[in-house]
């Protein structure tokens, strides 16, 4: 493969748009004996000329037309190139990875998506949902570039691989059968529910927070039915086989069930965002954790915009 001097194209292109090599060398700012010592060494390069005599003047050859035609092509590659890098330095542009717990996809990371299509809308975001702890494997294993996941589930502030950001906190509600006799009570405990049958996971994140959350309540709850996915826990409450502890950021009003809140004990769930240490400052990144605050309500400070 031959290398090309990019200089000297610029040099015949320069030529072929002013028609003289004096013109040429005016306009790049080059002696004209500068620029035909150029031409003369691309000739070279090529194994034929790329001038010919015509009257007083030079006019390019036919070589020197296929050359043109093809550096043409470069030229604009490379403008697109240059573009791209200045939007990826304002964050503008580039792609990014996001691995994420379902339940964020809906409450913060969709909305940050639109933010960022109308704010940055070459800038190429992808989404990959995940279990909580796997999350943070896959972010360092560089499959992703940015993790949503629980707080519960992450690295240390410790670890020198990450960086974390604190995102959101999302209450925990109680999802009951409707018609269920503690549906409409005030001031609804979790102390009230403790000889009910529960439905949480057999293991993983969300089984360690209903048990905490029950253990502060001052009970361990009784598990009728084991799920994780949380159509299959709604679909389970609303045929009035349990009860269960769920995130507000899983929702449940497409299900028959009552949603209730817990505002006496206030049990609750800390949703963070996390890079590899080192990639924080890459504008791309900025930007979409900017987005991701914005998504969750963290007013812009300057820092990740």
């Amino acid at each position: 493969m031959k290398e090309w001097d990019l200089r000297k194209l610029q040099i015949l292109r320069a030529l072929h748009d002013t028609g003289t090599v004096t013109a040429a060398a005016a306009a790049l700012r080059m002696t004209p004996s500068a620029v035909s010592q150029q031409l003369a060494a691309l000739a070279k390069q090529v194994g034929a000329p790329v001038l010919e005599a015509r009257g007083r003047g030079v006019r390019l050859t036919g070589a020197a037309h296929v050359l043109l035609r093809h550096a043409e092509i470069v030229f604009a590659q490379l403008e697109r190139a240059g573009a791209e890098l200045d939007g990826y330095a304002r964050g503008d542009a580039g792609q990014v990875r996001v691995g994420t717990i379902a339940t964020a996809i809906t409450r913060l990371v969709v909305p940050a998506a639109i933010l960022l299509r109308s704010a940055a809308p070459d800038l190429d975001l992808t989404v990959r949902e995940a279990e909580a702890a796997e999350v943070y494997e896959e972010l360092a294993a560089g499959e992703i570039d940015v993790a949503v996941s629980l707080a519960v589930d992450a690295p240390t502030a410790r670890d020198p691989r990450f960086v974390l950001f604190p995102l959101l906190v999302d209450p925990l509600d109680v999802a009951l059968p409707t018609g269920h006799p503690l549906a409409d009570v005030a001031g609804l405990r979790l102390a009230m529910l403790a000889q009910e049958p529960w439905i949480f996971g057999s293991g993983g994140p969300w089984r360690d927070i209903t048990l905490t959350a029950c253990a502060d309540a001052g009970f361990v709850p009784d598990q009728a039915h084991a799920a994780t996915d949380w159509p299959a826990v709604f679909a389970l409450v609303a045929a009035g086989m349990g009860i269960a502890l769920v995130p507000r950021m899983a929702g449940g009003r497409w299900y028959e069930v009552v949603v209730r809140p817990l505002e006496a004990d206030r049990p609750r769930r800390r949703i963070v965002g996390a890079v590899r240490a080192g990639t924080q400052d890459a504008p791309p990144l900025r930007r979409v954790l900017g987005a991701l605050r914005q998504a969750a309500g963290i007013e812009p400070d300057g820092v990740y915009l």
